[in-house]
């Protein structure tokens, strides 16, 4: 028991990395349903600290203020996609046998669901590389070509 707080604190501080490099993406991708779909992870990812937050508040801690942000390398869509889903892979990697190694069935459970998320994440990221535009589902035949894009500032004065 002495071990999982550090542990979830790892978990939470690799996590928070992983929702600023998202962040940091989605400002440079701005195909629609692409940026659609970084606002959709970046919505899961939100959810997921909280709970990995809760937890550790639950156990006396406190959960990491900030984690360095990871930039994308390059701001072609291609190479950002390509980045993300070698990033989700990695922190599964890192994270898959430790979390199975956990006694808390409890905290276990919520950290598994969290690298299953992960997974998921990175067949978006692949999708989106293989130039699937279909990522959280499929519109209507009707509604016509794709065009425009997102602008990587919400306001601007």
């Amino acid at each position: 028991m002495t071990d999982l707080l550090p542990l979830l604190q790892d978990f939470y501080r690799d996590k928070l990395a992983e929702l600023l490099r998202h962040e940091a993406g989605a400002r440079l991708v701005g195909q629609y349903d692409a940026n659609n779909t970084y606002q959709y992870i970046i919505g899961r990812e939100e959810t997921q600290l909280s709970w990995v937050g809760h937890a550790i508040l639950d156990l006396g801690g406190e959960a990491p203020e900030s984690s360095p942000a990871s930039s994308p390398a390059s701001r072609d869509s291609r190479a950002i996609f390509e980045g993300d889903a070698k990033a989700a892979q990695a922190f599964v990697d890192r994270w898959r046998v430790r979390v199975d190694a956990m006694a808390n069935a409890r905290h276990r459970n919520m950290l598994s669901i969290i690298l299953g998320e992960t997974l998921e994440q990175k067949r978006f990221f692949e999708q989106a590389l293989a130039g699937d535009l279909d990522l959280l589902g499929r519109r209507p035949d009707h509604t016509g070509a794709r065009v425009g894009s997102v602008m990587s500032t919400r306001w601007i004065e």
